[in-house]
């Protein structure tokens, strides 16, 4: 089956490679020329595990192809996804100008296609409940028939960064929005092979599975921001978030997902899809007191280590050297948009300190937002000499099992402060940190050096 995807960035990309996988022949369209000459060439300019692999094979069959010409990349496609941005305005509602834009543009194009058939208008993008209605009345302005000349269908998409290849490939469900027979079945044949394995395809009217996507990730960072603030609770009780995480997990009803404590959360989902979802409520007269509450909760937690170190140093950050460990939002992209290190990074410079971040693979997306604002090093070891504290906020795989001997001679004072709380914080006290974590009790520190030395032997790794 002939596909076009308008739109290259993250979704776009990985649902055309995909795609591609199964054998059909995809064309990719994008304005940005840059971008459309880089995967031309054989770049893949995100990171994200497994993605230029099946991006390699694909090209090299000769099913995924791009351009920056939209006539040309709709030429024989009877699917035609749009997997655009919908960036949050400045009353927190969802832009939907690039998905109109393309409408109108694909909207001239049938109209000026004398044998264009049936085609399926898809809407990939994360997009507010009615943007069907909206794409599809552009298509029937121009004097398309709908129904029979086009159908609009929500296909909303559920990818996590860092296994986006996988969830692809493996859904656990599929979401198909339409009214349509003939464009259900037709989308129901082209996810079939993704589903081999008894997995859902479900078939919902437009608005539900527009909603869908909106609710289950409204539902999910709630589940965040609710154990974000019973950790701090925690704290205050001296309970340990991570022993009530495994009380309530083994509930069924609840289960054990979303419910690490933390800095909270960002991304390109999570935070503009809660404000649109909110925002949406209140254009309908509904005030959703609830996503309010975890988008204030997601915003404090995000300048808590900044906050925290600012307080261990009595308010004075000017010239303070601090490391940062993990720069993207999230371990297994390098993805930094609302990234809680950025926000760190932000409250830190502001009150005059010193900071030098280190990230497997988001540096050059970080060098994009703060330049040479802050140093960058070539290892997690190289930026923590000389720093006054160590701040992690991401827990990539090489973070969870470190030489702490190694920081701990070269970090002085000897302060980490941990937002994904990867090390026993008992184990850290014997090692002689000062070791805070989030939502877990802290131990005093052991000082004397003989004891230090001993427990750096035997815990080289807590």
């Amino acid at each position: 089956m002939d596909i076009a995807v308008i739109g290259t960035g993250y979704v776009g990309l990985v649902s055309g490679t995909c795609f591609a996988e199964m054998g059909h022949d995809v064309t990719c369209v994008d304005i940005d020329a840059d971008k459309i000459a880089q995967l031309s060439a054989g770049e893949v300019p995100i990171y994200e595990p497994d993605l230029d692999r099946y991006f390699d094979r694909a090209r090299s069959e000769d099913r995924l192809h791009f351009t920056t010409d939209l006539a040309e990349g709709l030429d024989g496609a009877k699917i035609i996804f749009f997997a655009l941005p919908t960036p949050p305005g400045e009353d927190g509602s969802a832009d939907l100008s690039y998905v109109l834009d393309a409408a109108d543009d694909v909207a001239d194009l049938l109209v000026a296609d004398e044998e264009r058939g049936h085609r399926i208008v898809v809407n990939k993008s994360t997009v507010p409940v009615g943007t069907g209605d909206k794409v599809e009345a552009v298509f029937a302005d121009r004097g398309l028939t709908i129904g029979e000349e086009v159908d609009v269908v929500s296909n909303p998409e559920f990818l996590r960064e860092g296994a986006a290849v996988e969830d692809f490939l493996k859904p656990d469900r599929v979401v198909i929005g339409t009214e349509s027979d003939q464009a259900a079945e037709t989308m129901k044949r082209l996810y079939e092979p993704f589903v081999r394995q008894g997995n859902p395809i479900l078939v919902v009217d437009r608005r539900s599975a527009e909603m869908i996507k909106y609710a289950a990730n409204s539902l999910l960072a709630t589940r965040i921001s609710f154990m974000n603030e019973i950790a701090n609770v925690c704290e205050r009780v001296d309970a340990n978030v991570d022993k009530v995480r495994l009380g309530i997990g083994k509930d069924h009803r609840i289960g054990p997902h979303f419910l690490y404590a933390g800095i909270g959360f960002g991304g390109s989902c999570f935070p503009k899809d809660v404000k649109a979802l909110a925002r949406k409520g209140r254009q309908e007269g509904y005030d959703f007191q609830i996503l309010d509450a975890v988008l204030d909760v997601n915003d404090e937690q995000r300048r808590r280590l900044a906050t925290q170190v600012e307080d261990y140093f009595d308010g004075d950050l000017e010239g303070r050297r601090i490391a940062i460990w993990g720069l993207s939002f999230k371990p297994g992209t390098d993805d930094t948009r609302e990234a809680p290190s950025h926000i760190i990074i932000d409250y830190l410079l502001d009150q005059g300190a010193d900071v030098v971040g280190y990230d497997p693979e988001a540096i050059d997306t970080t060098k994009e937002t703060f330049g040479d604002r802050i140093e960058y090093g070539e290892g997690m070891y190289d930026v923590v000499d000389g720093a006054e504290a160590l701040l992690i906020c991401t827990e990539w795989h090489e973070f969870r099992r470190p030489d702490l001997g190694r920081v701990r001679e070269r970090l002085d004072p000897p302060l980490v402060l941990d937002g994904r709380n990867l090390y026993d914080p008992a184990r850290m006290a014997e090692m002689g940190f000062e070791y805070h974590s989030v939502g877990r009790p802290s131990y005093a520190p052991e000082t004397n050096q003989d004891a230090i030395e001993k427990a750096i032997v035997e815990n080289g790794q807590p």
